[in-house]
């Protein structure tokens, strides 16, 4: 086993705590991996619903990989925001901003064989319930007498559990119905990578300590993608020439249409967003620091 540490017990239970560059540099990386395939994941779902998603007849790369991009970059700008802290906005706890899951059940529909055409209206809501989710945040810390932890803990089990369908399609080979019907899926091959990603991960997590165990899921990661690559030569860079070297935000890239049914289910599930991240905020800061999360955290 390795003995190798990132700190002391009470030094990882402080939010602002810096282990070695040596260490802190893998560990943020893995951050970024762990983080990647989530955040990115609703967008090429979205995509795959519209009807112009990886694989489909009508696929459209450009468009896929913007949206791609834009997941990202804006999961960087609000990590660093919620970490560093911006005057009131921030919680400036070590804690990673992306997309949310939780969305998909308006978005899904919402978009559902439109093409790119369908993504105004989507995207309309999106800007319109972001800005109420933005105010939500000025009063959601008010209202923690009205969600104790068995409410915000019920709520991000919930969401857990309608992710583990989505996790299994993933493994199997892809989630809609365009990846579902190829030969290939939940096929040995894939299979074979999942189950090793999580034994080494597990294995790494449990039977090693301070900083393998913490770099656990990177180590999996890439083994995985070594079977991946030089075990099945399932890794493609084909597509990557496609996608821009620097993308920038276009502003209303794919129009202003305003969809009422879109905007009101965007705001609804932005206030089950809110109180999903009470529930993280708590559930983090009560594991990782022992203590409860503030009303302003």
């Amino acid at each position: 086993m390795s003995n190798s540490s990132i700190g002391t017990p009470e030094q990882l239970r402080d939010p602002n705590y810096t282990p070695p560059l040596t260490q802190a540099v893998p560990l943020g990386i893995q951050h970024v991996m762990a983080m990647f395939a989530s955040n990115v994941t609703p967008a090429i779902i979205v995509a795959g619903a519209a009807g112009f998603g990886f694989g489909s007849p009508n696929a459209d790369i450009p468009t896929i990989n913007y949206m791609i991009q834009m997941s990202i970059l804006f999961a960087g700008i609000a990590t660093l925001i919620q970490t560093i802290g911006m005057g009131p906005i921030g919680g400036r706890l070590p804690i990673v901003q992306g997309t949310s899951f939780a969305f998909l059940p308006v978005m899904i529909p919402a978009v559902a064989g439109a093409g790119v055409a369908g993504m105004s209206g989507l995207a309309t809501g999106v800007v319109i319930g972001g800005l109420f989710h933005f105010c939500l945040g000025f009063i959601i810390g008010k209202l923690r007498f009205a969600l104790p932890p068995l409410v915000t803990g019920l709520i991000v089990l919930m969401i857990g559990l309608l992710l583990i369908k989505v996790g299994i399609q993933y493994a199997a080979g892809g989630a809609g119905s365009f990846n579902m019907s190829k030969p290939t899926w939940g096929g040995g091959a894939n299979w074979t990578m999942a189950f090793t990603v999580i034994i080494v991960t597990l294995a790494v997590k449990f039977f090693f300590k301070g900083f393998l165990s913490a770099a656990a899921v990177l180590i999996g990661l890439i083994v995985g993608y070594l079977v991946a690559h030089f075990g099945f030569g399932l890794v493609d860079f084909s597509k990557v020439g496609f996608a821009a070297n620097f993308g920038m935000p276009v502003p209303f890239k794919f129009g202003w249409d305003i969809n009422w049914a879109i905007v009101i289910g965007m705001c609804l599930m932005a206030f089950v967003s809110a109180v999903e991240t009470v529930g993280d905020v708590s559930g983090i800061t009560k594991g990782g620091a022992g203590r409860e999360a503030t009303t302003e955290e």
